[in-house]
């Protein structure tokens, strides 16, 4: 497998600043871009001409814009060709590969999945690889490898250690990267996520944003002044300490009353198998908690009590312009919302602005979007590859 990016890379800064700006807001006229970036139209010029040799950007046509005029010569707008390249993302969980193939502004045009029969990585790695190659089949230009994975993530290229696939110190762009021939980034999972909805979802042209996940952990990304915060605690499991009922539940992940203990779906399947004897699914127990079974009403009704006291303790440090609830837990808000909000006005003060609470229904296609973008900001702006 081959890739064709190499006309691409590196880009100076300047021109970094002009590609991003028409990847995520385009098409743009020069006019437009200049003061943007606050650029003269020489800089402009010396700039886009590269990117547009390369093939990064071109000319657009004018149909549905205002036409801008400099001495009645119209302005031909700058776009990116979203179809021109392709990328692959993957999320890999404890038993399956969720893959992905987006273009070049993230829209998914493919989705294939694998199950796995270990969690070996050099058996995963010969999965991934397989997938690359079918997809590379039906996607001739592909341009790079996103990979998402819950754990420590050094570099973007080494997941030092994830407790979800029980691995440590396993170098894994560098062996998917030998494997397919095309530049492999690996991330966190969540922050993966964050990044595809700063760059292209929820947080899209906002300052301070929040995304808060909940599945099978708890996930937090914070971005400021437009860029993701990174953390060296990051899925450090930091959600088992936050606490947020000192007489909550203990479960056998997390301390009492912690994040991880009242809302993660593990979690609350295991409540509820406490007190009932009985194994029910995550949908299952919320049905229940709808229809008004009493313990699966209690502890959802608990749930979504401690959603509401998070994400107000939030919005009050924070103070984001949004908070994303995203993840495969968020069915809790359908059941549960009315409490939730009912928490978050009372853990804030009265004259506070309301919370922008938006709920993603999410799936692990998602994650593995959140993944692809990672390679979309690697051929982008020409970030280290693994």
């Amino acid at each position: 497998m081959t890739t064709d990016t190499a006309s691409w890379l590196p880009l100076s800064a300047g021109e970094r600043s002009v590609a991003i700006e028409v990847l995520l807001h385009g098409p743009l006229s020069r006019t437009e871009l200049s003061r943007r970036l606050s650029l003269s139209a020489g800089s402009l010029t010396r700039l886009t001409k590269p990117l547009i040799e390369s093939g990064l950007l071109v000319e657009a046509p004018e149909a549905g814009l205002a036409a801008e005029t400099r001495q009645g010569r119209p302005s031909q707008p700058l776009d990116v060709v979203a179809e021109s390249r392709s990328f692959i993302g993957f999320k890999i969980t404890d038993d399956m590969v969720y893959g992905v193939v987006t273009t070049l502004r993230s829209e998914v045009i493919a989705r294939h999945d694998r199950p796995l029969a270990s969690l070996d990585p050099a058996g995963v790695v010969g999965v991934l690889g397989e997938m690359a190659d079918e997809l590379a089949r039906a996607h001739p230009r592909l341009a790079g490898v996103g990979i998402g994975v819950g754990g420590l993530v050094r570099d973007r290229a080494v997941v030092g250690d994830s407790p979800f696939l029980g691995w440590r110190d396993v170098p894994l762009a560098a062996l998917v990267g030998e494997r397919t021939g095309l530049p492999v980034v690996v991330e966190n999972d969540v922050a993966a996520l964050v990044e595809s909805e700063t760059w292209f979802g929820a947080g899209r042209g906002l300052d301070r944003f929040v995304v808060l996940t909940i599945g099978a952990g708890i996930g937090y990304g914070l971005v400021l002044a437009g860029r993701r915060v990174p953390c060296a605690e990051e899925d450090r499991g930091f959600g088992r300490h936050w606490i947020l009922d000192p007489g909550g539940p203990l479960t056998p992940d997390g301390e009492r009353g912690s994040a991880v203990s009242l809302l993660t779906v593990p979690s609350i399947r295991y409540q509820v198998q406490a007190a009932t004897g009985r194994t029910w699914s995550y949908e299952e127990i919320l049905a229940r908690a709808a229809a008004g079974e009493p313990m699966p009403a209690r502890v959802v009704d608990e749930a979504a009590r401690a959603l509401g006291v998070l994400v107000a303790q939030i919005a009050n440090f924070v103070m984001p312009e949004k908070i994303l609830l995203a993840g495969e837990g968020v069915g809790l808000m359908d059941v549960g919302g009315a409490t939730v909000e009912a928490a978050i006005r009372a853990h804030r003060h009265p004259l506070a602005a309301p919370v922008a609470l938006e709920t993603k229904v999410s799936d692990f296609h998602d994650w593995a979007r959140g993944a692809a973008v990672l390679a979309i900001q690697v051929l982008v702006l020409g970030a280290a590859q693994g």
